[in-house]
């Protein structure tokens, strides 16, 4: 974890929202892509990240239409986000789109925050 930023605030209560799905076409991208480093449903206070990078203070959260189509989910990843950026982590976001139609693209830009966050480390 880099010094200049704080870690999440730990909660011993369960995640209010804790993934009811698993980001599976994100992990067989980042396997493929022979990506390291990351852990799934990584807790982070209340919440739990879809795909985090602990390391590099680096989260990645997955939306598709099914989960968000709730609007309670839908605020309630908006609460993480902002709670994250508090925390100083870096949040990238993508779509199932990204995934299954631009999956060079989502490997690109999680290869260069993950570079950002190495040379600040």
């Amino acid at each position: 974890m880099r010094a200049d930023r704080p870690g999440p605030a730990r909660s011993s209560s369960p995640p209010r929202t804790a993934p009811t799905r698993l980001p599976s076409g994100a992990v067989a991208l980042l396997r493929a892509a022979g990506i390291t480093g990351w852990v799934l449903g990584h807790p982070f206070g209340k919440y739990r990240i879809d795909i985090a990078f602990p390391e590099a203070l680096l989260a990645i959260e997955i939306d598709g239409w099914a989960w968000h189509m709730d609007v309670d989910r839908f605020r309630a990843d908006r609460h993480k986000d902002n709670a994250l950026v508090r925390a100083r982590w870096d949040l990238l976001r993508f779509t199932w789109h990204d995934l299954t139609n631009r999956p060079d693209y989502v490997v690109g830009e999680i290869r260069a925050a993950l570079a950002v966050a190495s040379a600040a480390g």
